[in-house]
């Protein structure tokens, strides 16, 4: 679709910004809510802004950096500029930009570019899902016994209550590994994890992610099997659960982290 490619477009013009700065002398700020921005993050929210209100400019827009423009009862492009700051700013190479499109609540576009792991996944609905423009699948895994599960943070799941829950399930599993961020998720979607699960997400962290993991035939939603609620749209809304799974491990995992 051309929603899509277009999408891909502005992945490469982000890619372009984020790797020019990736490694350098960045100029760090914290925001209100405690978390860090780069230059690097509002240049990137800024170009692809442009580039969308040039090419679509009957379409709303909600970035992590700039906030909403536009009303969501039309098209929106839901963007996060640098998915992984923490690390960006670090020099650790697993940060992505996220560029979703939902259209009447449900996402129907989504890529997540990952240059500096020289990954980017695609997908949209009803055309299946790609890594690098191949085709991706989650595993058959159906017991958690032999499950990988990646988590984001082991302290943010104990603040926000699912310590006994997440010892539960890592005792449980057969491996378990701290790839945190978009890329846990993008590891369930090509099959070489089973789960991944983050308690405190916005929309712009989740968008891209859910279409990408559904179309690889796996299933992403909230810790009870909620989708992320449009009423959060406006202004990126209090924070959701996310979890990934094969979609054969997801009602073990709502039994556990939603019951």
């Amino acid at each position: 679709m051309d929603e899509l490619a277009f999408a891909g477009r502005l992945a490469d013009m982000a890619d372009e910004i984020t790797m020019r700065y990736f490694n350098s002398q960045l100029k760090i700020s914290t925001k209100k809510d405690g978390s860090i921005v780069t230059q690097a993050d509002r240049e990137t929210e800024e170009t692809i802004r442009a580039a969308i209100q040039k090419q679509y400019p009957n379409h709303a827009i909600l970035g992590e950096e700039s906030g909403l423009q536009g009303d969501t009862s039309s098209p929106t492009w839901v963007i996060d500029p640098i998915d992984g700051t923490n690390n960006y700013a670090a020099g650790i190479p697993v940060f992505a930009t996220l560029i979703a499109l939902r259209i009447d609540g449900i996402t129907e576009v989504g890529v997540v570019s990952a240059p500096a792991l020289q990954e980017r996944y695609e997908a949209a609905t009803d055309a299946g899902a790609r890594m690098n423009d191949h085709p991706i699948h989650v595993s058959e895994v159906s017991a958690l016994a032999g499950a990988t599960v990646c988590i984001g943070s082991y302290h943010r799941m104990v603040r926000y209550g699912f310590g006994e829950q997440l010892a539960y399930i890592l005792a449980n599993c057969r491996r378990d590994r701290g790839f945190g961020d978009f890329w846990g998720h993008m590891l369930v979607a090509r099959g070489a994890a089973e789960a991944m699960v983050e308690p405190n997400l916005k929309i712009w962290d989740i968008a891209a992610l859910e279409v990408i993991v559904k179309e690889a035939g796996g299933r992403a939603s909230g810790f009870g099997g909620d989708p992320y609620p449009e009423s959060r749209m406006t202004s990126g809304g209090a924070d959701g659960s996310l979890m990934s799974t094969n979609g054969k491990l997801h009602q073990e995992f709502m039994d556990i982290l939603g019951g």
